[in-house]
């Protein structure tokens, strides 16, 4: 008995993107941990996003491609809350990289220790490219987080390389480097009393690209995903770790950050209640 127990958030949905006619969401992770206090994995968009969302996330994500609803009571803060625990007991955030989607929440708990790959917050901080500038939003962090950066020391895991723990944080949860969707972009382990869990981040959209034999990937999420990759064939060759990990290891429930059926499958099965699920309909948004 490790003591670790989690919670499934959703963060925002994405109006603009789907995939089999259900909206996507902003899957983040809450541990509560017996020594270190608790745990997010990402934040997805917080109070200030859903506040000023233009100025915070840019035209584009907020009016054009992506649309999130304005909700919030989605903001990672607020869940928190609800669940019981004060936001001021979340003293470390794990983030699979610090793309504006994954870090709005940020600035909700400014005293929290923020660990990222090294990595990763060199090329949010030079934010080189279009790319890079369009994904990258200095604002989300202008608030100066306690960063703690990690490098590509560690150890095999079925089949993966430099896979380590993070300092201050339990031994049972361990950064796995999944680069691709970012140059420094990571998944986490998180071994539970409940089962093992893999967050997988942006790793993949829709779960049928690792949770079948063959390859399968929605058509707008596919076309989203080329668009938004920083290294291509790195992504594809970890999509095919997953898929191998997938199928040799059915017990560790892996799941992506925007997939909004992994998230329901998860939430119903922890106990936890579902926010900001929709579906697609001709008549609009609908709740699932």
């Amino acid at each position: 008995m490790n003591g670790l127990k989690v919670h499934h958030l959703n963060c925002a949905s994405i109006g603009g993107l789907s995939v089999l006619g259900q909206h996507l969401v902003c899957h983040v992770l809450l541990i509560e941990t017996p020594a270190s206090g608790l745990v997010l994995v990402d934040t997805g968009l917080g109070t200030a996003d859903y506040a000023r969302i233009t100025s915070r996330l840019g035209f584009e994500f907020a009016h054009l491609y992506a649309r999130p609803r304005i909700d919030p009571e989605l903001a990672a803060i607020h869940q928190v809350r609800r669940l019981g625990f004060d936001p001021r007991d979340v003293r470390h955030i794990i983030q699979t990289h610090l793309d504006l989607d994954h870090v709005g929440g940020l600035s909700d708990f400014p005293e929290a220790t923020v660990h990222v790959h090294e990595i990763e917050l060199a090329a949010a901080i030079r934010r080189k490219g279009v790319r890079a500038r369009g994904r990258y939003r200095p604002k989300m962090w202008a608030h100066t987080p306690k960063w703690s950066t990690f490098g590509a020391t560690g150890e095999p895991w079925l089949g993966f390389e430099a896979v380590r723990s993070l300092p201050g944080l339990p031994a049972e949860i361990l950064a796995v480097p999944l680069f691709g969707h970012t140059h420094g972009h990571v998944g986490y382990v998180v071994e539970t009393d409940a089962g093992t869990l893999l967050a997988a981040g942006d790793a993949y959209f829709d779960a049928r690209e690792v949770k079948q034999p063959d390859r399968e990937c929605g058509r707008g999420v596919g076309l989203f995903q080329f668009v938004v990759t920083t290294e291509y064939d790195a992504r594809r060759a970890n999509q095919d770790r997953l898929r191998a990990l997938h199928a040799d290891h059915p017990e560790i429930a892996m799941y992506c950050a925007h997939n909004p059926f992994e998230y329901r499958e998860l939430a119903d099965a922890s106990g936890d209640a579902l926010h900001g699920y929709y579906a697609s309909s001709r008549a609009g948004l609908t709740v699932a």
